[in-house]
């Protein structure tokens, strides 16, 4: 099996502490990866392949100083964590976010199943502007608080739901079993999540990356700051220049083609100005017209 350069990747990720195959361990590992790599999807949004490949996971996230999404994070951290003597097994779930109880949506979010002291921990280190920043019991259906937020897991015969508390309220988050993923069922998902037209990745920015007490969102040209106290800024970027001064300097993510980059988020911004302008307007005003209408 491929190995991981361990001493690169903890110094991508800062972590300088213990390595045993502790909890303490496991938690300081998972808060450091979410705080050093972005959950991102340029690669879908600029129509460039998703690799799975772990030499490719590593060079991207770790060499490059990129982020990624679920798939390449869970992929990467679970080899890490194998290295460290974890016992660690990739789970496949089905996202619920903003939709009903009764949805049926298909198995596409990756995360992991990691068993210490025969207890299960569910590891989840890329769900976007939600990604949990530590460790859950898996069968603890009790609300388990974070640094940043409450979640707790429902459990149905072999069903397990995660929600979070937000507003006072739980939110569905995923749905997911205990079997095993395999490599053929994510990398299906993989393909389907970089590639298929109706999927939100392949046309709209999703970034975000905790900073401490801070989560960063990025989303097209929307950038907020979720607070772990619940204050919340939120701004509107309007510009493709603007949304690339946050990825570098709030997301810390390395740009190689900017030009490239600076002409894909020019037609997402045009996207979406034109689909918050009031339905009675004429398409054909001017930009500044629009910009005012927006």
């Amino acid at each position: 099996m491929t190995a991981v350069n361990l001493s690169a990747y903890l110094a991508r990720i800062g972590h300088t502490g213990p390595l045993d195959a502790s909890l303490e361990t496991l938690a300081a590992l998972h808060w450091q990866h979410v705080n050093r790599i972005p959950f991102e999807n340029l690669n879908p949004l600029m129509g460039q392949p998703v690799s799975l490949a772990l030499r490719d996971l590593e060079k991207k996230l770790v060499a490059q100083q990129r982020g990624g999404y679920c798939h390449e994070h869970a992929l990467l951290f679970a080899q890490v964590l194998r290295q460290l003597g974890f016992a660690v097994r990739p789970l496949i779930a089905r996202v619920l976010w903003g939709q009903p109880e009764d949805a049926r949506p298909a198995a596409s979010h990756l995360l992991l199943c990691v068993t210490l002291a025969g207890e299960e921990y569910l590891v989840d280190t890329a769900f976007g502007a939600l990604t949990g920043v530590a460790p859950l019991r898996l069968h603890d259906s009790t609300p388990q608080l974070t640094r940043h937020e409450t979640f707790r897991l429902r459990h149905q015969d072999e069903v397990h739901t995660l929600e979070a508390l937000e507003n006072a309220q739980w939110r569905l988050m995923y749905r997911f079993t205990l079997h095993t993923a395999w490599p053929a069922e994510y990398e299906m998902a993989n393909w389907y999540t970089s590639t298929h037209p109706t999927s939100h990745f392949t046309h709209q920015l999703m970034v975000s990356r905790v900073d401490g007490s801070i989560r960063h969102i990025l989303h097209n040209d929307r950038y907020t700051r979720r607070h772990a106290d619940g204050r919340i800024e939120r701004h509107l970027l309007g510009s493709a220049e603007a949304v690339v001064g946050v990825l570098d300097a709030v997301m810390g993510i390395r740009i190689t083609d900017r030009t490239a980059l600076m002409r894909r988020l020019g037609e997402v911004i045009r996207q979406q100005l034109s689909a918050r302008l009031p339905a009675h307007l004429p398409s054909h005003l001017p930009a500044d017209a629009k910009n005012q209408a927006a």
